[in-house]
């Protein structure tokens, strides 16, 4: 969950800023949103309001739950992760981390829960999350400036190779990630000396044997087919150059001691041994300098999305620029403790006035001017998206389809367009969780590569979260549609681009984790479905992988954070934690920020009723009886267009004609 500070949560608000130039307050003024009607579930359901906001489930004992590490009682649905333990995930990685002990030595000492549990009447759930959240970052904050956590050393953690780093040629967004054709394994470059008694700074030549991210394990030329010495270093870091920089500068090249005698006449070993080979271009480090500038400073101004109230935006102030990452305080904040974290690219900062311009909901500020030295970022700082038509065959509202959910990204969820906006803009709300007021709807581009045809999964063999509450498991899309009455989003309108992004299951790469967007990780890519990358966190149990865009700003080649000074968060090393390709056996023993088991996943589920284990079974029959299982499925390119189910025994999906081949 996106964690936040305590305010009214009551409704999304409609106002915006006086003076912020962003909207006027008749422009930003609209009505409430009309929620079609609720998902059709079973009639003995309970149906649970809290403030708005309505749930329901297949056994009403089950409805309530409490957070195994503050002690915060809730709806249990709404709670973080499958097993519902944690009311959000900080509590989970808490208690996985270093909270344990401390919380079994409570209970044993008769000590009441961590933070006493509030009434779930006296303020929505929401509220309380994003509170606890808050307090757990700034927690865990005041404790990191106490502790010297050794860098992650990704070195020790690559071995001898093995272990493949995502090239940077596929994060076009990073520092050098247009620029990286010409490196390659046999490269040759100048490089410190380590293996040497002499009192100065002496340099040595070294051949790339093996490129991850931007860290390449080097060997010091006349070692040969001896590894013993080879070496992981940043091919970006000053301390690289390329061949000729020495004599150029008049530095010393001075082979490395363990070698010195298997030759008398060094010069003549270079000129061989260099002869047709390749290096650096001559311009490397400045480029390297170059792409590390960024254009979005300090005290800027941009709208970005509330982490309170996703269906709207909000004001903030650029405070820090690391490595074209941003970190936005908003605007009515006066500590800077209020702050939020994404790419300059995100998908989820705009221009001020882009609220005002699509139609889309936006928080009145009470700042009634620009401060001095405050301005609004331009426009052409801030990512594009592709134009689109809107006329003809367009998203309609109501209409049905799949969708990353903004709150559980580990999850493909059954979704509807709640409200079109313009320039291509829709308002997505996932089936069975939304808030009453709609403010857990999330805005996403027809464009993107985050919401998916109906039957996208089915096909693709991933996992659909169907809508809470509902009982007529298997999901089938074709039952599901005529329960609801609704039809499914034309096929044609979605993005079927698929780039050559390079990505393969088992690559390393740094990741950031979106549930708490400051935090860079450790992680692998562990399938690839055309341009959907589905992220581990190393260490972590699976329910905390997220599904990510192959362009997202929100990946990173490995080495990243150490060329941009950001902290990266070192997996979680611990008895019982996942193989990790046996590279973590390869490293040795150091400190780390998280230490967590591994839960056994039927453990987790044998812990509750039968029948919440009779639905989790149920959920993962045999794919083959879901939605191909109808007489009539998806036409190729080729064959003749079919429509669904020609007999009429199911909804017609809004007349499809397109297939979902290219998925």
């Amino acid at each position: 969950m996106l964690d936040g500070g305590d305010e009214d949560r009551s409704s999304c608000s409609t106002e915006s800023s006086a003076g912020s130039g962003a909207s006027s307050p008749e422009d930003s003024e609209e009505e409430e949103p009309q929620l079609a009607p609720p998902t059709s579930v079973s009639p003995g359901l309970t149906v649970i309001k809290t403030n708005g906001q309505v749930y329901t489930y297949p056994d009403g004992k089950a409805g309530m739950a409490t957070c195994e590490m503050c002690g915060m009682i809730g709806v249990r649905d709404a709670f973080y992760s499958k097993t519902k333990r944690f009311c959000s995930v900080s509590c989970s990685r808490s208690y996985s981390s270093n909270s344990k002990k401390a919380s079994i030595l409570a209970r044993l000492q008769g000590k009441p829960p961590t933070k006493k549990a509030k009434v779930l009447q006296k303020q929505p759930l929401m509220t309380k999350l994003a509170a606890y959240a808050q307090h757990q970052a700034s927690q865990q904050s005041s404790t990191k400036k106490n502790l010297s956590v050794e860098a992650f050393d990704w070195g020790r953690y690559l071995g001898d190779g093995d272990v493949a780093g995502a090239p940077v040629s596929c994060f076009k967004h990073v520092p050098m990630g247009k620029s990286w054709g010409d490196i390659s394994e046999g490269v040759r470059v100048e490089v410190p000396n380590t293996d040497c008694s002499l009192p100065i700074k002496v340099y040595w030549i070294a051949g790339v044997i093996k490129l991850a991210g931007f860290k390449a394990l080097l060997r010091y030329e006349g070692f040969d087919g001896d590894s013993a010495r080879d070496f992981w270093l940043n091919l970006c870091i000053p301390d690289i150059h390329p061949v000729g920089w020495c004599a150029a500068g008049g530095k010393p090249l001075v082979p490395p001691q363990t070698i010195l005698h298997r030759f008398t006449n060094w010069k003549s070993f270079l000129i061989k041994r260099l002869t047709g080979s390749k290096t650096l271009p001559p311009d490397f480090t400045l480029k390297v300098q170059e792409s590390m500038q960024f254009p979005f400073k300090k005290q800027m101004r941009v709208e970005v999305v509330d982490k309170t109230h996703l269906c709207r935006t909000r004001v903030a102030l650029v405070e820090q620029v690391i490595g074209g990452r941003l970190r936005l305080v908003y605007e009515e904040c006066e500590d800077g403790t209020d702050d939020f974290w994404c790419h300059m690219y995100s998908p989820l900062i705009h221009s001020i006035g882009w609220s005002r311009s699509i139609g889309h909901r936006f928080k009145r500020s009470d700042v009634s001017k620009k401060m001095d030295g405050q301005m609004d970022a331009p426009g052409q700082l801030f990512a594009k998206v592709r134009e689109v038509d809107q006329t003809g065959s367009w998203f309609q509202d109501g209409m049905k389809l799949e969708a990353i959910d903004p709150l559980n990204l580990s999850a493909i969820c059954v979704a509807t367009v709640r409200k079109v906006l313009a320039d291509g803009y829709l308002m997505i709300g996932i089936d069975g969780s939304e808030a009453a007021d709609g403010s857990d709807w999330f805005c996403y581009h027809s464009t993107s590569p985050s919401i998916f045809p109906a039957g996208f999964c089915e096909i693709n063999r991933i996992e659909l979260t169907p809508p809470r509450g509902y009982v007529n498991l298997p999901f089938r899309w074709f039952d599901y549609l005529k329960e609801t009455r609704s039809v499914a989003a034309p096929v044609q309108l979605f993005n079927k681009d698929v780039p050559n992004h390079g990505f393969r299951p088992g690559m390393k790469l740094e990741a950031v984790d979106l549930m708490e967007p400051r935090l860079v990780c450790v992680a692998t890519v562990t399938r690839v479905i055309h341009r959907l990358l589905r992220i581990h966190f190393d260490g972590w149990e699976d329910e905390y992988d997220q599904w990510v865009d192959c362009e997202s700003p929100d990946l990173y080649p490995v080495g990243w954070c150490q060329l941009t000074g950001y902290q990266l968060q070192p997996p979680a090393v611990g008895t019982g934690c996942r193989d990790l390709q046996g590279a973590a056996s390869k490293q040795r023993k150091k400190s780390q920020q998280y230490k967590g088991q591994k839960k056994n996943v039927l453990q987790m589920f044998l812990r509750y009723s039968s029948d919440v284990l009779q639905i989790f079974l149920r959920c993962s029959s045999d794919v083959s009886q879901r939605f191909l299982s109808c007489s009539s499925g998806w036409s190729h390119p080729d064959s003749k267009p079919l429509s669904i189910c020609q007999r009429g025994s199911c909804p017609s999906l809004s007349d499809q004609s397109a297939c979902l081949a290219p998925w």
